[in-house]
């Protein structure tokens, strides 16, 4: 297993249960990939080193799987946002509504506001993040809620991004103010590196840290389930994938510094996108002191922490290429999100890291290769 994330650990559990050894190496000295999360020695806050990582979903195995590990406490992401001088509550509901344009409407009036007033409906079919935004909201939230954070997210314009981006109608006609819709949300007690080092805890599997994989090191192993990034296993060969990368300021606070975990900075203007307030992931703590990151998101650099894949025009072609060389390679399967290059929530990367372990074993039972990708980037 070469990284020591969410991918290895629960692949190399599910294949050492049922009887293969397994080594697990990562480059970085601690387990838990971007997920890593540690004790504040100063403050005592549980800190999401790599920033702020919320487990929700829908998958029913997914949640039993993870508790199973730790004990997860319930939590509601409330995210809040500043833009032009004032605190609003995202995703934008009715109570944003009613503040922004300051009126008191009910649900029926505020859906016939926005449809009759605000959004543009001369765009049936929307191509963009932007056209998608301006159908379904207009101009007024668009350019006060999202154009701003987009810009400073993305590096680009909105009008040059896909509208599969903004996923689903953004706007709420209720007071629901719960950022996700999964049925079981929460955090791990004791953070999700506790969680993983449990996964990764059987006599079977050998843990390796501060070790980077090399392509020589794969004719040691029967097989090799890479999490890296896929441009990187072909040593670049054709080109690097595009990714946005974050900075953190970190910094503490005497006190609670915002009230609130994450506050996101709508204007275009404020360089940084958001700030996360680590003690609020855990409401069942209680912290005098308080730790802070601003998050500044850039183009990623040759030596930087990939986050999230940009999956532009050019991108797309050049992971053609690269899908092409893996589907070539034997002995190899990609998974996670840089080895397929996709974004991926915590649940669907457990979800898929389940599926090929399965996979794998139901390939070696029936005597057939086992494939460069179990799920497809493309």
């Amino acid at each position: 297993m070469v990284g020591a994330g969410l991918s290895g650990a629960v692949i190399g559990r599910e294949l050492a249960d049922r009887g293969h050894e397994v080594t697990v190496v990562d480059s970085r000295a601690h387990t838990g990939g971007n997920c890593h999360t540690e004790r504040d020695a100063e403050t005592g806050v549980m800190v999401h080193v790599y920033g702020p990582h919320i487990f929700h979903t829908d998958d029913e195995e997914v949640w039993n799987y993870v508790n199973a590990y730790e004990t997860f406490l319930p939590y509601k992401n409330r995210v809040k946002t500043t833009s032009n001088g004032q605190v609003y509550s995202l995703p934008v509901n009715l109570h944003t509504i009613n503040q922004f344009f300051g009126k008191t409407m009910r649900p029926d009036e505020a859906r016939a506001f926005i449809v009759e007033q605000q959004a543009d409906t001369s765009i049936e079919d929307p191509q963009t993040f932007e056209e998608q935004a301006l159908r379904f909201v207009g101009k007024d939230l668009y350019e006060a809620f999202f154009k701003g954070y987009t810009i400073k997210q993305w590096g680009c314009h909105p009008s040059e991004l896909p509208a599969s981006i903004l996923k689903r109608l953004p706007v709420r006609f209720n007071y629901d103010d719960n950022y996700f819709f999964h049925k079981f949300q929460g955090m791990p007690e004791n953070g999700y590196t506790a969680m993983i080092d449990r996964i990764l805890d059987h006599p079977a599997i050998t843990v390796k840290l501060g070790t980077s994989f090399a392509s020589d090191m794969a004719r040691e192993y029967d097989h090799v389930f890479y999490s890296g990034p896929l441009d990187g296993y072909f040593n670049y060969s054709i080109g690097r994938l595009g990714y946005r990368t974050l900075d953190f300021e970190r910094f503490s606070y005497a006190g609670d510094y915002q009230g609130c975990a994450v506050m996101n900075y709508a204007d275009e203007d404020v360089p940084y996108t958001r700030i996360t307030e680590h003690k609020h992931f855990a409401p069942w703590e209680s912290h005098d002191k308080s730790v802070c990151y601003r998050e500044f998101s850039r183009f990623a650099e040759a030596d930087d922490i990939p986050y999230y894949p940009i999956r532009q025009v050019r991108e797309k072609a050049l992971l053609g290429k690269y899908v092409e060389l893996a589907e070539q390679t034997r002995g190899v399967t990609f998974v996670g999100r840089l080895g397929t290059y996709r974004y991926l929530d915590m649940d669907v990367t457990i979800r898929e890291a389940l599926d090929a372990a399965r996979g794998f074993l139901a390939c070696r039972a029936d005597n057939r290769p086992v494939p460069a990708f179990f799920q497809k980037p493309l």
